[in-house]
């Protein structure tokens, strides 16, 4: 049922008239910024600030405090926000042609690394869309989509970068563990090495394979368990993404880190071998990032619940 939108008024303000402002202005709370809310709502910032001016000109109170990166909402602005956000995202929800009166919900904006969506997501949502929900998904780098979903493009994303803002939902999934593998040929060489000789030691013969020049996978490993910035060799090959690290590494080019999730069907055939068993495992967590307002969609409640579900098994 569409709620009846409260009136912004107390003793000493004048209601607001236009509601366009009060949608402004909860764009820009939820982005954290005038410029990050301007795209989602088809403005130029200059007009989300003239807005915003206007907003505060009538309410008689000031919204937003001007920061270095974006603005931070002041303790007025954060009642305001939870007093008009359920209200105003169903009226556009009914205005979008996105509520249940047909019958349907809208369709669900997931987001996140093409790698994980093919591994564990697309399988565990599945049986919804076999059950009647509309999952569009699309793919990218992380910060691309966290800026994507504070402008509304996404309802929810799958990262591993702990976004900024506070009115941002963060559901922490899983811990995803790192592993340092190679073909087995490799492994025996990595093994027959000299007494005390370290693994990082060892790999220095053996050519890195990485989805990037500056390998920021292969130097998070090595500054966890070596104490050291990066391997002392770079990249020999580097290729476009994991499941092509993945391929070039089973089919002996060298090796690599990957993800406990991708290889572990291959470390279990024997394709890959574990290099090392560290004592501190290199772990990274993996986030569900909700856009304010998505929960409005009973749709994305569901996908993100199956998504939390599955998570307990990953």
């Amino acid at each position: 049922m569409l709620r009846t939108l409260p009136a912004v008024t107390t003793s000493t303000l004048a209601p607001v008239q236009d509601l366009n402002l009060l949608r402004t202005f909860l764009a820009v709370h939820r982005a954290g910024s005038f410029t990050a809310a301007a795209p989602a709502l088809g403005l130029t910032q200059p007009t989300v600030t003239a807005q915003m001016r206007a907003l505060e000109q009538q309410l008689g109170r000031q919204l937003f405090q001007r920061l270095p990166r974006g603005v931070e909402p002041t303790p007025f602005a954060r009642e305001l926000a939870e007093r008009i956000s359920a209200p105003l995202d169903d009226l556009d929800l009914v205005a979008g042609g996105n509520c249940e009166l047909d019958g349907r919900t809208a369709p669900v904006h997931l987001a996140g690394p093409s790698e994980l969506l093919c591994a564990r997501v697309l399988p565990a949502l599945a049986p919804l869309v076999a059950d009647g929900v509309r999952v569009h998904v699309a793919t990218g780098e992380d910060e691309e989509l966290l800026e994507q979903l504070r402008e509304g493009r996404h309802d929810l994303v799958l990262t591993t970068l702990r976004p900024r803002g506070r009115a941002l939902g963060i559901t922490e999934l899983a811990q995803e563990e790192h592993l340092l593998v190679a073909a087995p040929a490799w492994a025996e060489r990595v093994e027959a090495r000299e007494a005390g000789t370290p693994v990082c030691a060892a790999l220095e013969s053996v050519p890195l394979v990485s989805t990037a020049d500056d390998m920021p996978v292969v130097r998070r490993y090595w500054r966890t368990q070596y104490g050291k910035q990066h391997p002392a060799v770079g990249p020999a090959l580097t290729v476009p993404s994991l499941h092509a690290v993945i391929a070039a590494v089973r089919a002996g080019a060298g090796y690599s880190v990957l993800p406990r999730s991708l290889s572990e069907a291959d470390l279990l055939s024997g394709a890959l071998v574990q290099l090392e068993v560290p004592e501190r495992p290199r772990t990274t967590p993996l986030l569900l990032v909700r856009r304010p307002g998505a929960e409005q969609n009973s749709a994305t409640v569901r996908v993100a619940a199956a998504l939390e579900e599955a998570a307990a098994a990953w």
